[in-house]
């Protein structure tokens, strides 16, 4: 394949930073953003080094709205074309609704739900007239069931899975592809970051490595799966929700939400 360039959010870390390896141990070259540029400049280092390939890193910070749309400027400013659009940048927060800070849930709303969309409209365009692109956006199996104890983190990947689905719909026959990657929990620092490290989810779970979940999205991406859920465990959690009561699904998502 020639070489090609993927803008990967939440690029320095996690998922975000082992699909950015994947994609530059295929030749291409990788648009980090971030929004810390010290993180960054480690992580492409590393990329650069490595694989030889270009590293670009862009700080910005998606939980402010006007982000999407000054990182897009920087992009077409720099004549880049983005033939791969990874939307991985998100967070979650633990805890009863009633208890939680409302900024930090309008925040996680607006990056891993409105940032994602801005930033999908804004570089859809071009992948449409050029006839070639493919978009990952990452929700999560938790956009399955409602979660109790991290209500929105859920309600958002569940927004994130719904609007993926129907836009790779709309694209079909475009030779633009949208894939909704769902990984289950998987090693990175999310869990100590939405003070989740201790429920039974990361506690009494098989917890997968985001090396494995990055090496499987990117093929699931490659072949324009659109909905791509690794390991055999969390492929069973879409069936549960078919054939259970949504009151039943709501109580064991609370359960593994709990602390052990």
């Amino acid at each position: 394949m020639a070489k090609k360039t993927a803008l990967i959010t939440g690029g320095s870390a996690g998922i975000g930073f082992e699909l950015a390896k994947v994609l530059a141990a295929h030749g291409h070259d990788v648009v980090l953003v971030a929004r810390h540029l010290d993180t960054l400049e480690a992580a492409a280092g590393k990329i650069e080094g490595k694989y030889g390939v270009k590293a670009m890193t862009l700080p910005f910070d998606l939980s402010n709205p006007e982000s999407p749309q000054r990182l897009f400027d920087v992009v077409t400013g720099e004549g880049l074309r983005i033939d791969f659009l990874i939307n991985n940048a998100g967070f979650g927060l633990g805890g009863g609704f009633a208890d939680t800070d409302i900024d930090k849930e309008l925040d996680m709303i607006q990056v891993n739900v409105s940032s994602l969309v801005h930033l999908t409209k804004l570089f859809l365009p071009a992948m449409i007239k050029r006839k070639d692109g493919r978009i990952m956006n990452i929700a999560s199996t938790a956009a399955f069931q409602p979660g109790p104890l991290a209500s929105i983190y859920y309600a958002t990947k569940a927004f994130v899975l719904s609007f993926s689905e129907a836009i790779a719909e709309e694209l079909r026959h475009t030779g633009v592809t949208v894939t909704a990657l769902c990984p289950g929990p998987t090693h990175t620092n999310f869990s100590e970051r939405a003070g989740t490290e201790k429920t039974r989810l990361f506690t009494q779970s098989v917890v997968a490595s985001a090396e494995g979940v990055a090496r499987f999205g990117y093929t699931a991406m490659m072949r324009g799966q659109r909905v791509a859920i690794p390991g055999m465990a969390n492929k069973l959690i879409p069936q549960g929700g078919r054939i259970l009561p949504r009151r039943l699904i709501s109580f064991l998502a609370r359960k593994v939400q709990e602390n052990r």
